[in-house]
């Protein structure tokens, strides 16, 4: 009979040889439980928050400049701090502020008349020498500009330390005569300088009246139109703020209408051409109604039509003198 394989007998457990007596016995290996992969709560958090954009610049910028600053305002708790770092950074700044480039030394104002170029001078914030950085020529401009004879105002800083000024004044073309005096007047009304009379400023026409000045270029093409009556001009008189009246020499006035003062202008100067009607003696010519004129006769002519008539004279103020009577011889 052939040997039995009890190694592979069915519910045959075979029994583990003891060891010897004397031989060591054999380490069993310790049982180790396995490592979870998953991460803990809170590093799945932090993860999560770290992932965000706030989260990440609040840490890398927010929390170093709020260390920053809490740090800085720390420091300059101090007074004693803050005074030595202000007058630090004042000398850094004046040091850089007053070198030699930036010296403004001299001044020159081109297209100024004397006493502009003299309230100029004046008008400057510091005395030269002086760094540039001590003048702001926006402000100084706009003072400049404040000056009646100051129509527009260049300024500028050139190299070599020169302050330019290139100035545009304006120029008189009427006199304005009212309540409060004589002033001279640019082409736009702007008031230009005060004159103590008119025998000053003899070769400008004047106007006169409240509220001439703000239609001064209505004057302007009226004297332009008057053409021969300019010589015999004595002026402009604003009435009522709404039209003119011409006065001429010998007493005569012309009431020029509120709309197209120059038109009504020029139909007289064709009449008086034609008619010679100002060389007579006339005090007033209304030409208001545009359909036709109306003339007013002098005082003389008057006088001499009333003694034709057997009328009383008048007097210089318009009413009738006495009759005079007849002396006994």
């Amino acid at each position: 009979m052939q040997g039995i394989d009890h190694d592979r007998r069915p519910g045959f457990s075979p029994q583990p040889t003891p060891p010897r007596k004397g031989w060591p016995r054999p380490q069993q290996p310790a049982h180790k439980p396995k490592r979870d992969p998953a991460p803990s709560r809170f590093a799945y958090r932090l993860h999560r928050m770290w992932l965000t954009p706030y989260f990440r610049r609040l840490t890398r910028i927010g929390i170093p400049a709020f260390l920053i600053a809490f740090t800085t305002l720390l420091w300059l708790s101090d007074e004693d701090r803050r005074a030595s770092l202000s007058g630090g950074l004042t000398g850094m700044v004046e040091a850089v502020q007053n070198r030699d480039q930036f010296m403004v030394k001299v001044m020159t104002i081109d297209g100024a008349s004397a006493p502009v170029d003299k309230a100029l001078r004046m008008m400057l914030p510091v005395d030269l020498p002086a760094s540039s950085f001590d003048i702001n020529l926006d402000q100084l401009r706009s003072d400049i500009l404040m000056l009646d004879a100051v129509r527009d105002v260049e300024l500028r800083i050139k190299p070599d330390g020169v302050l330019a000024a290139k100035v545009v004044e304006r120029q008189p073309v009427l006199l304005w005569r009212h309540a409060r005096g004589i002033e001279q007047l640019d082409e736009t009304g702007h008031r230009v300088a005060s004159v103590t009379e008119r025998s000053v400023r003899p070769g400008l026409p004047l106007i006169a009246g409240e509220g001439a000045d703000k239609v001064a270029r209505e004057a302007i093409r009226i004297f332009a139109a008057s053409g021969p009556l300019l010589p015999r001009m004595r002026g402009l008189q604003r009435v009522g703020e709404r039209r003119w009246d011409m006065v001429l020499d010998r007493g005569q006035r012309i009431q020029l209408p509120a709309n197209s003062p120059v038109a009504a202008l020029e139909r007289l100067i064709v009449l008086d051409q034609a008619e010679d009607m100002l060389a007579r003696d006339i005090s007033v010519v209304d030409l208001r109604d545009g359909s036709r004129p109306v003339a007013r006769i002098g005082l003389g002519a008057q006088n001499e039509i009333r003694a034709a008539r057997g009328q009383p004279l008048l007097g210089a103020d318009g009413r009738e003198l006495p009759k005079q009577k007849d002396k006994k011889s």
